[in-house]
């Protein structure tokens, strides 16, 4: 089969690879319908983030199941189905506590050794514990498609945010990053309730999708003057909640600087710079709590499924450019240079 590997930084290709195949009883092949290139796939791209020669790429994808093991129990082939993006057993205490990306028998896709999502099929490790099933009938939907494609990461990485910066019905949200984790931030805080969100952007075409999303404002100002915009907006005072979607210790320090003194960030951007910008004294002398991290989005699809299926909230608008398979060296090329927000790959 066809799949993305990375070589070097800025060093994308598309090669033949061995078929995927049943290993252990658990497993399941799956056929890639829908992939997409991430944000943090950008730092192994830029060499930020270690990659070996011919290492697999990409962690988000969905499609249809070719191949189950013996000991699948809940998939059969010709299921429709996404895949979060990393895999769980289901059934570790880590799972039952809703924390499937520290599951003992999880990893990524693209680790050393495993199938990439950014190709043609990808054999799929405890099935039963990773897969969610799809609706047949989306599979010839194809903006529906995409939207559930984003149940793979952004959509859950989102919402993971918003509950760790415990965004409540009415409450005054802002989100530091207009990618697409961060538009799926402003989505999630919507969607629970938020009475005001504050995008924080300078970019027209991410500030649009904002709004569109439901964002009441956007700050396009960066540094003091961005400070400023949101404390006038908020009486001085500041947001409830903060959703950090961006990693470096500048998007960190801008959230502690706009949080309101017993509000929360909830922090999701792939951290990566020289510090992380908290300041421990800041966070208690002004009783902001800090909540985050990797979102264990396999737990948070069944909650948000339903309402992509009824198209309550759509997160398909963040997919801006369209590719075939072959494609993928420029996709990263795009989204590199910020010409694209999300790419979306239908090999």
């Amino acid at each position: 089969m066809r799949a993305t590997v990375i070589h070097a930084p800025h060093d994308i290709r598309v090669e033949e690879v061995p078929d995927p195949a049943i290993r252990l009883p658990t497993d399941a092949v799956v056929r890639v319908l829908r992939a997409c290139i991430c944000g943090s796939d950008l730092w192994a791209y830029r060499g930020e983030s270690a990659r070996q020669p011919g290492q697999r790429i990409g962690h988000e994808f969905l499609g249809v199941v070719e191949e189950t093991g013996a000991g699948v129990d809940g998939f059969t082939v010709g299921d429709l189905v996404v895949a979060p993006f990393v895999w769980s057993d289901g059934t570790c205490a880590y799972c039952a506590d809703g924390l499937t990306t520290s599951c003992p028998e999880g990893g990524f896709w693209g680790s050393v050794g495993s199938d990439g999502g950014q190709g043609e099929a990808v054999r799929v490790p405890h099935a039963d514990g990773t897969l969610v099933k799809l609706p047949a009938a989306a599979a010839s939907d194809d903006r529906l498609l995409t939207a559930l494609l984003a149940l793979s990461d952004v959509l859950g990485t989102g919402h993971h945010a918003a509950l760790g910066a415990g965004v409540t019905k009415g409450s005054t949200v802002a989100v530091v990053g207009d990618g697409a984790v961060g538009l799926c931030g402003v989505l999630a805080a919507k969607r629970l309730g938020a009475e005001r969100v504050i995008a924080l952007g300078r970019h027209s075409a991410r500030t649009d999708i904002a709004r569109r999303f439901g964002a009441t404002d956007v700050v396009a100002e960066r540094g003091e003057a961005a400070l400023a915009a949101v404390r006038e907006l908020t009486r001085g005072e500041g947001a409830h909640s903060v959703i950090e979607a961006v990693g470096t210790e500048q998007s960190m320090r801008t959230a502690l600087d706009i949080v309101r003194d017993g509000g929360a960030i909830g922090y999701v951007g792939v951290p990566h710079g020289s510090a992380s910008g908290v300041d421990l004294g800041v966070m208690f002398d002004r009783n902001i709590a800090l909540r985050g991290g990797v979102a264990p989005v396999r737990t948070y699809i069944p909650e948000l499924l339903p309402d992509v299926l009824d198209g309550t909230i759509d997160p398909s608008p963040v997919f801006d450019l369209s590719i075939g398979l072959d494609e993928v060296p420029a996709g990263y090329r795009a989204m590199d240079g910020r010409t694209a927000l999300k790419v979306l790959i239908t090999p």
